[in-house]
């Protein structure tokens, strides 16, 4: 193992020296929380599969494998189709609109006065993301290092939150893209054609398993209903998504280079669930699918491949985890500190300065948090019911319908959140009503109190189609740093 060790030690070290290289490149707000809008295809691309394909994506993804056959692949396929059409249909007016947060778009759209309630619901989505990536830390370093679930969690998170709070996105971007690159090598090309070999291939695990684990809609259609509702929807109005779009070069860049990025999630998806059925195969009677990822890792690969596979796992979760966090920070920062502080005070402050504040603040609640709670899936389902209960109408409703209003939007994320904690509540957190019935009273609620109330301004609506078309933006790039591609 010592070899693995070094690979691992190698690959964290790493992370942190990118946070320090970040935080020299970071001097304004734009460069801290949006790498300045200047990503090139080739980053863009990369770096957006790195925060959507996670530790639930792989780890999870190849239990689903374990347990559902190759039809195990639709939660990560889900998301997946969710990038392909932000990519298509939305990506390139988000970009245009040159704003930082989810919120601010909303207060664009119907004449403020949405932010900090919308900036509460979406600030606790990003935070329950972060706490479920940090939570993963514990399976990948008890496999690594043998530590308590307390440490590993110390450990992980605090590695994030530095290089996070150091370089701000581009440290993110920067540690993103080479986290791609390993999970690519790692999963894709080592650990997927080395477990179809040692189950015998495709022929014997046909052999050896029921019918049922090659059946495409195996998992059944109401799983693969609610996983539309939750992932698909969810990745076009998510604060850690948008966020990454904001950092595109230019529109074609944020369409083309998401496409390319979702069609990425395809195939990571099949290939979770190849690598879950092969290990059903070669560990029949694992206690958990969850297992089964570290399991094969340990048992079925040699030295030094077994550390890039593990790297490559703890990549997925760093990615997804940091993306969050500064997510979370910018939320709470510039949609909720800063509105209630503008009322109470007033003055120039040091933008970069405050953000890193917050990330550091926001990462330290987040792994407290994940030492306090223990179910990674339920923690999941609360932030992403929360997202699509809570937003999903108000925002693709300002994007596609000009008769929406500032009220019938503040309705829509009221009535829709505090149906989904009620009905968890009711429910159970992992019952699929939450989401459904929630989203129904969103979308009702949003649409009755929008017609019953005055029309948005036309003045609002004239300056929010400016934006939309790319002009009016108050924040340009103005330092001549060349463009990363």
């Amino acid at each position: 193992m010592a070899v693995d060790y070094t690979v691992i030690v190698i690959y964290l070290a790493g992370m942190l020296a990118m946070g320090w290289w970040g935080m020299r490149r970071a001097k304004s707000k734009s460069e801290f929380l949006v790498a300045g809008r200047r990503l090139g295809p080739a980053m863009y691309s990369g770096t957006m599969a790195a925060i959507v394909l996670g530790g639930a994506s792989t780890i999870g993804g190849v239990g689903l494998g374990y347990q559902y056959g190759l039809s195990g692949a639709w939660m990560v396929f889900t998301i997946g189709l969710g990038l392909l059409a932000l990519s298509v249909f939305f990506s390139a007016r988000i970009a245009r609109l040159k704003v930082y947060t989810v919120s601010e778009m909303l207060d664009l759209r119907y004449g403020g006065r949405a932010g900090v309630i919308s900036g509460v619901v979406m600030w606790a989505y990003t935070l329950m993301l972060a706490v479920t990536s940090t939570i993963a830390y514990a399976t990948i370093f008890d496999v690594l290092f043998d530590v308590n679930r307390t440490v590993a969690i110390v450990l992980g998170g605090s590695i994030v939150v530095a290089y996070s709070t150091l370089g701000g996105m581009w440290s993110i971007t920067l540690t993103d893209m080479v986290q791609f690159v390993v999970k690519t090598i790692g999963v894709l090309l080592l650990l997927l054609p080395i477990a179809v070999v040692k189950a015998g291939g495709f022929s014997e695990m046909r052999a050896e398993l029921p019918t049922g684990y090659f059946d495409p809609l195996g998992i059944g259609g109401e799983t693969i209903f609610t996983y539309v509702l939750i992932y698909t929807f969810g990745m076009l109005i998510g604060q850690d998504i948008w966020q990454r779009v904001f950092t595109a070069r230019s529109d074609r860049t944020a369409k083309w280079g998401g496409t390319v990025a979702g069609t990425y999630c395809l195939v990571y998806a099949l290939a979770g669930a190849v690598i879950g059925t092969a290990a059903k195969v070669l560990y029949p009677n694992l206690a958990s699918a969850d297992d089964a990822f570290a399991t094969i890792v340990k048992d079925e690969l040699p030295v030094g491949v077994r550390g890039l596979v593990l790297a490559a796992a703890l990549a997925a979760v760093m990615s997804t985890s940091s993306g969050a966090l500064i997510a979370c920070a910018t939320v709470a920062n510039n949609d909720i500190w800063s509105r209630l502080r503008g009322k109470v005070a007033s003055g120039e402050r040091d933008e970069v300065r405050g953000n890193r504040a917050f990330i550091l603040i926001m990462g330290l609640a987040v792994i407290g948090t994940a030492i306090a709670i223990d179910n990674v899936v339920e923690a999941l389902t609360v932030a992403y019911n929360l997202l699509v209960g809570g937003l999903l109408v108000p925002i693709l409703g300002g994007l596609l319908w000009k008769r929406g209003t500032v009220y019938g939007a503040l309705a829509s994320v009221v009535v829709g959140g505090l149906a989904v904690i009620g009905l968890m509540a009711g429910y159970g957190i992992l019952a699929n009503e939450p989401v459904y019935y929630g989203l129904l009273l969103s979308l009702a609620a949003y649409v009755v109190v929008s017609l019953a109330t005055p029309a948005t301004d036309a003045a609002v609506l004239e300056a929010w189609r400016e934006r939309l078309a790319g002009r009016g933006a108050p924040e340009l790039v103005s330092e001549p740093v060349p463009a990363p591609q």
